[in-house]
């Protein structure tokens, strides 16, 4: 795989220099993916070099409120479904539910209606049989269906509506706010609510219900996510083209409508030697994945014209990082130190330091993306820049099971525990980090691990060390504060967004989930999601016949990143 793969990325190298030495350049890229250093995202491992050569993991679609433009985009998000990418929609631009319809004299059925013709639609198509549909549904807190939005999945637990038909299971949600809604609910003031059609304001109603709702339904089920819109488009770094209004199904991917982005991923596990980060091995890295994701760009073959066009216009690409929780174990540091805190900051900044100065070479060589001229990096004196955005965090779902790593920049979701990988299979996984340790330090025992499996926490356990213990933390024991303040590090230096989920205990209480999304917004996060254990019928991370007690926030949480501070 990772050979057909090098191989068709290489060639792209022809296009800009009829010299070059591709088999040399494929080898490179070969030995970057087979030593597990980088991995590119899912659709480029599949598809490289196939009949269906479609490599991008991340779209954004329009949805006009018009039925041609509807169904159209239905049509669009089937061929990248078919393709093994992901979409995201606002639907915020659709009529409310009841409005009239002037052509027909009829009465419009809403947002969420069409969303679920979407959902079927993905249902069906299952991604070309490959993975499961993703999708993200993303709709503006001022439109008048926002309740019934904010709602949707929380009918009941099994995120069924009451006639019992699978309900919106393909979809994320997001509500798209802006600081004005975010000043409203700290000043416990009134929102307008307005019908998207005309511009009318149909009611007022207070924003402190609306958010309470938000934190409710969050509590419940997992959705909806917040995205934080004007932070994200005071990143925007092509502001003359059009305001971003959506990301991909995961969130860490803004794009504006037709765009798509081409993500790969450092394994940050693999850049640490006898406690010290490999400076030099890490540089290398990055000039070689910037390079490889941008050839990317080119050897792709788009689902159709409108996403190649717009694609080509920007050029983003977005390297990001995996097995941060397996660097901090292999440095002897606690995720929820403030030592954790200073590597992520040290770390994501010369990811993006390196990523840009690669990026301005290459268009030096290759020229800048189209759309420089008037872009954030032409305003800021650059002369040259080959891609609009150069990073982002993703949640590196499948790569990081094939690295071995830890996903992202997510903590340990336990020391051992049960993966979903497809319907009805479930792996078991026990971190090999930990196991090596225990042998080395003489308390290995399959006893000792099979009741590890049980628990999933290393709390409890009498013969194993305190510094292995508060070294193998794990995602129940941080605080949800930690949670937050790890992926504001991760942000300040990543172009585009970080998908991150603050993963909550069984009894965490709305007042948890309240506070982290407002931390989320002092903190300049660009969105953020919470998700409760079993809040879900059906997750993907699971442990064994865990002990409850350990997923309690009635005991007491192993501690905080002592730098948070709460503002509100």
């Amino acid at each position: 795989m990772f050979n057909r793969v090098a191989n068709w990325v290489a060639r792209v190298d022809l296009l800009y220099n009829d010299n070059v030495d591709v088999e040399g350049l494929a080898r490179e890229f070969y030995n970057l993916m087979a030593s597990l250093d980088f991995l590119p995202n899912s659709p480029t491992l599949m598809n490289a070099g196939t009949s269906m050569s479609q490599l991008s993991a991340c779209f954004v679609l329009p949805v006009e409120d018009s039925m041609e433009d509807i169904f159209n985009s239905l049509k669009y998000m089937a061929l990248i479904h078919k393709s093994g990418g992901g979409v995201g929609f606002s639907f915020s631009k659709l009529r409310p539910n009841g409005d009239t319809v002037k052509t027909t004299t009829g009465i419009a059925s809403g947002p969420l209606s069409f969303m679920r013709i979407y959902d079927v639609a993905t249902d069906v198509i299952k991604q070309g049989g490959r993975r499961r549909g993703a999708n993200m549904g993303i709709l503006k807190v001022n439109h008048p269906d926002i309740i019934e939005f904010i709602s949707a999945k929380g009918k009941c637990k099994t995120d069924e509506d009451l006639s019992g038909n699978k309900f919106l299971t393909n979809f994320n949600l997001s509500v798209a706010l802006d600081d004005i809604f975010i000043e409203k609910v700290y000043e416990d003031a009134e929102i307008e609510l307005i019908n998207p059609r005309n511009n009318d304001v149909v009611r007022y109603i207070s924003a402190t219900e609306i958010f309470d709702l938000i934190v409710e339904m969050a509590w419940k089920t997992g959705d909806p996510g917040i995205l934080f819109m004007d932070e994200i488009n005071r990143a925007n770094p092509t502001p003359h083209l059009g305001l971003i209004d959506a990301t991909n199904p995961c969130g860490e991917q803004p794009l504006l409508n037709y765009e798509s982005c081409n993500l790969g991923s450092i394994n940050l596990a693999r850049m640490v030697e006898h406690r010290e980060i490999l400076w030099d091995k890490l540089e290398y890295t990055i000039k070689i994945a910037v390079h490889f994701l941008d050839n990317v760009i080119d050897a792709n073959q788009y689902p159709f014209k409108d996403i190649e066009v717009q694609t080509l216009k920007t050029r983003k690409i977005g390297l990001g990082v995996m097995g941060f929780a397996d660097m901090l174990i292999k440095l002897k540091i606690p995720y929820n130190s403030p030592e954790a805190l200073d590597v992520a900051d040290e770390i994501m900044s010369f990811i993006s330091k390196k990523a840009r100065e690669v990026s301005e070479e290459l268009g030096k060589i290759r020229g800048s993306f189209p759309a420089f001229k008037g872009s954030k990096w032409d305003k800021e004196g650059y002369n040259y820049m080959r891609n609009a955005t150069t990073t982002t965090i993703a949640p590196t779902g499948s790569i990081s099971i094939i690295a071995g790593v830890s996903s992202g920049i997510e903590p340990l979701f336990a020391v051992s525990f049960q993966r979903e990988v497809m319907e009805g299979i479930k792996m078991l996984e026990v971190n090999a980090q930990f196991a090596d340790m225990a042998r080395k330090s003489g308390f290995y025992s399959e006893e000792l691990m099979v009741e590890i499996a049980r628990k999933g926490s290393l709390q409890g356990f009498k013969e194993i060390p305190e510094d292995i213990k508060k070294l193998f933390i794990t995602n129940y024991q941080l605080s949800p504060a930690c949670h937050v303040e790890i992926q504001s590090v991760f942000q300040r230096h990543v172009d585009n967004g970080v998908s991150k989920t603050v993963n909550l205990p069984v009894d965490a209480t709305p007042k948890d989930v309240r506070e982290v999304f407002l931390l989320a917004y002092q903190l300049r996060c660009k969105g953020i999601t919470v998700y409760r254990y079993e809040s879900k019928n059906k997750q993907v991370l699971y442990l064994g016949k865990f002990d409850h007690e350990y997923l309690s926030a009635k005991s007491e949480y192993s501690g905080g990143c002592p730098s948070v501070v709460c503002m509100h």
